[in-house]
């Protein structure tokens, strides 16, 4: 650009209006009229604030002529530095890398001085950032050889809480910016601090209304476990009484059978409590895994046997094919899995029937399936199964025990072991769960026979 059509342009921005860009200044109103309305529009949206941000900018550099790159910076109390948060123009991953204190730079000037600051020349730019750590000054390099040639930075306040910094550069032209720029780039941070605010404010109600529910969750689930608690307790008691009595005698048969009860429902407690504490280890993230070259149909089968003994009016069928393939699990999860499947199986087909564990094998993975004859799972409820302290009301006419973390469990066991878990049913034509572990792992292809004394 000559000389002179650069002083005719400065000339020009001298008597233009507030908003002094190159053209006449009805033009430039309408400019900024239509930049206002498209950051409104933005503010609108309820999305995430980095997204936002990053639109707010895109915005800028396509509606205001002197803009080629910004950036925004907030201020985080407990380091007490800004950093970048969105960037146009920019690597904003390396931009990251940024932190600035207060009165460092010149958006770290401007966060301290809480007032708008324009950098009209490159001298004027450079002399500020010379004020930057070592550190700084090398991300400053990294994502720019070209320094501004002139910038503006404008404080980002909400209320009378200073929470960052919008800067604006132009890379080709000194006075790019002048001070009748800076009332309308106010008004734009203002818009700005106002979607800051308004992502807070979501966030905050976010984690309230999170802690709301954990806090309800958790009290369902104590009122759940002391009602579970109370049936085995009380049969325990009651039971354990007469056996005491001593003015009364029992034959051996009707004391056996006394002390079967006791027994049974000492399990009820004991799985009661062994879910409980399973559900802590997994929420404090202590859950380990030991894999280990596993056989599934020989852990189908223990899981399988034990059910069995526990329950005389169900049928339990294995049905793996021959060749299925050795696996890298955890022995002990993956059998928790499966007693936890068949256990729900049991408890949702009071009326006994036939249970199948199936295995099939697919290109990456294999699939086990749990398949029962009983009530079924209204198709509002399957998407809920494994929701922590979801439980299905149930409709059939009679108390069934649990404590509803079962399925939750087998879902972190599976999903740990880079896993799939879900359900299918229908009501009246029970249920079938599946669940996959991938066959990728240092036992694909290891022939059984090489694991005779597993």
């Amino acid at each position: 650009m000559s000389e002179q059509s650069t002083m005719s342009k400065q000339s020009d921005r001298d008597v233009s209006s507030p908003v002094a860009w190159t053209t006449p200044a009805t033009i430039e109103q309408e400019k900024a009229l239509a930049t206002i309305f498209k950051i409104a529009r933005i503010l609108a949206t309820q999305q995430e604030l980095e997204t936002t941000l990053s639109k707010f900018l895109s915005c800028l550099v396509e509606t205001l002529e002197p803009v080629e790159t910004g950036v925004i910076m907030l201020y985080d109390p407990e380091d007490e530095r800004l950093t970048v948060q969105a960037a146009q123009g920019y690597d904003l991953t390396t931009l990251k890398k940024l932190r600035l204190a207060p009165g460092e730079a010149t958006c770290g000037k401007t966060f301290q001085t809480g007032e708008a600051l324009l950098y009209p020349t490159p001298r004027a730019v450079a002399a500020e950032r010379k004020k930057m750590t070592a550190e700084n000054r090398d991300v400053a390099r990294a994502v720019s050889r070209i320094g501004a040639q002139s910038a503006v930075c404008i404080p980002l306040f909400t209320g009378q809480t200073k929470v960052g910094v919008l800067m604006l550069e132009n890379r080709r032209q000194p006075e790019s910016f002048v001070h009748e720029d800076i009332p309308f780039l106010m008004a734009v941070g203002d818009l700005i601090a106002r979607s800051i605010e308004n992502a807070h404010l979501r966030e905050e109600l976010q984690a309230t209304q999170a802690l709301e529910e954990a806090n309800r969750l958790k009290a369902e689930l104590i009122s759940t476990l002391a009602h579970e608690m109370r049936t085995p307790l009380t049969s325990i008691k009651g039971y354990s009484t007469a056996l005491l009595m001593e003015e009364t005698t029992f034959d051996l048969e009707t004391q056996k059978e006394f002390l079967q009860i006791i027994d049974e429902e000492c399990d009820i407690l004991q799985n009661l409590i062994q879910d409980l504490l399973e559900s802590s280890i997994i929420d404090a993230g202590l859950l380990r895994l030991e894999p280990q070259p596993v056989r599934l149909p020989r852990l189908a089968q223990r899981a399988t046997d034990d059910v069995a003994r526990r329950n005389q009016q169900h049928r339990l069928l294995i049905d793996f094919p021959d060749n299925f393939p050795i696996v890298d699990a955890d022995p002990y999860r993956i059998e928790q899995v499966l007693r936890n499947l068949l256990d729900n199986a049991v408890k949702y087909s009071p009326q006994g029937g036939l249970i199948v564990v199936r295995g099939e094998i697919c290109e990456d993975e294999v699939i086990v399936s749990v398949a029962d004859q009983g009530v079924g799972i209204a198709p509002e409820h399957l998407n809920r199964l494994f929701e922590k302290f979801f439980r299905i009301k149930s409709a059939l006419g009679r108390h069934v025990v649990g404590s509803g973390l079962g399925l939750p469990i087998a879902r972190t066991i599976v999903e740990s072991h880079r896993g799939r878990i879900w359900a299918e049913s229908h009501l009246g034509q029970g249920s079938t769960f599946y669940f996959t572990l991938p066959l990728e792992g240092p036992s694909r292809g290891l022939d059984q026979e090489e694991l005779q004394n597993e």
